[in-house]
Parts: C-alpha cells; sequence; structure tokens
C-alpha cells in the first residue's frame, strides 16, 4: 500500500527529513521524504497498512524540534515509481 503524507507547521531545518528516514528504514519502507516550497514536508512510503499507521503516528509527533501542525493523508496513483529504499529527496 503506498500513501502521501503532508505534513504542516515547523518542520523544515529541524531534522524532520532524517527522522521520517529513520523511522520508515526501522519500519522496513520504501519511499521518499522532500520538503516543499510551502514549507510543509512530503512523505510518500509503500509498507503494509500496520507499519503506516506506525508511520504517521511518528509523523504526528517528529522530532523534538519540530512544531506538527497537521498531518494529511492521500492514496497516490498506483503507477507511481517507488524506490526500493526509503530516500531523502
Amino acid at each position: 500500500m503506498v500513501v502521501r503524507y503532508l505534513v504542516r507547521g515547523a518542520v523544515q531545518g529541524v531534522g524532520f527529513r532524517w527522522f521520517v528516514m529513520r523511522e520508515a528504514h526501522r519500519l522496513s519502507m520504501r519511499g521518499w521524504v522532500s520538503n516543499l516550497a510551502d514549507g510543509s514536508v512530503e512523505v510518500v512510503a509503500d509498507g503494509p497498512a500496520v507499519l503506516l499507521a506506525d508511520l504517521e503516528r511518528a509523523l504526528t509527533q517528529g522530532p523534538t524540534a519540530a512544531r506538527v501542525s497537521g498531518v494529511e493523508k492521500a492514496d497516490v496513483p498506483h503507477d507511481l515509481v517507488i524506490p526500493n529504499s526509503f530516500q531523502i529527496k
């Protein structure tokens, strides 16, 4: 299952992408995390639903310096190419 999360708040410049990458590796997920121009962070992750729920819980907390104001979840097209590992873009 592939899901896209959009994380809003004070989430850039606080180690958020590295935090997400560590969590994704811990959960054995594929995908990526990237900063967006509007100040949010995009996370695209591929994994079992139960592990995606664990990742989503982690995204709502973030690293210590982050202040997450919201996490939006959306399905992604099935033809989206997902890398074989988890990457920071």
